[in-house]
């Protein structure tokens, strides 16, 4: 049976080359590596999770907890979305009009699904990179689909982690290379304890 999760997310996959991969926010926070798929100007940039795939787009769900309208001129909102592993930092401004408009439009909080680019910055040379969720949708949706993008969610993780395991494919060399101190069986147990706190 289809569910909402699963509908927006191939609705939205449909119209762009690159679909929107499901991740959950502690396995986010971890990316370090960014690159752009080609020579071309309008090559998309990825962000390369540790459990070794590639994301220039993804979906998540969960709870708009603050946000916050920043500028004078160039007015953008940030937000915190919070999934049962950790928190999402979105934003949406001028170049996403429409997306801030909704984003300015929710009360928190509130269960939304988001779709949009991840961006790894530095606040200085010597910081951590961090991911920034570039908004391209935000819509509140119910607890139930919530849940079920969870259930989702936990399976793609647990698909990539058996495929990391056995895979010689170049993301998941190259996750290997760049993440050489992540162990991506973490990322079943925090599966596993994000699937416990949800009720399907």
């Amino acid at each position: 049976m289809s569910t909402p999760a699963r509908e927006m997310g191939r609705k939205d996959a449909s119209f762009e080359r690159e679909p929107a991969r499901r991740v959950f926010a502690s396995e986010l926070r971890e990316c370090r590596y960014q690159f752009k798929d080609g020579e071309d100007e309008k090559s998309p940039t990825f962000v390369l999770l540790p459990t070794g795939e590639r994301c220039n787009r993804i979906f998540i769900v969960g709870t708009l907890t603050e946000k916050q309208r920043q500028g004078e001129q160039n007015i953008f909102y940030r937000g915190r979305v919070v999934d049962p592993t950790g928190t999402f930092f979105i934003m949406a401004g001028s170049y996403q009009p429409e997306a801030m408009q909704q984003l300015a439009k929710i009360e928190t909080p509130a269960f939304v699904a988001v779709i949009g680019k991840p961006t790894l910055y530095r606040k200085d040379e010597a910081s951590t990179p961090m991911v920034s969720v570039r908004v391209e949708s935000i819509n509140i949706v119910d607890k139930d689909t919530r849940d079920l993008w969870v259930l989702d969610t936990a399976e793609r993780t647990l698909d990539r982690i058996e495929a990391f395991a056995t895979g010689t494919g170049p993301d998941v060399l190259k996750a290997k290379e760049q993440y050489p101190t992540i162990d991506p069986v973490t990322f079943r147990k925090i599966a596993y304890e994000a699937l416990a706190q949800i009720k399907i």
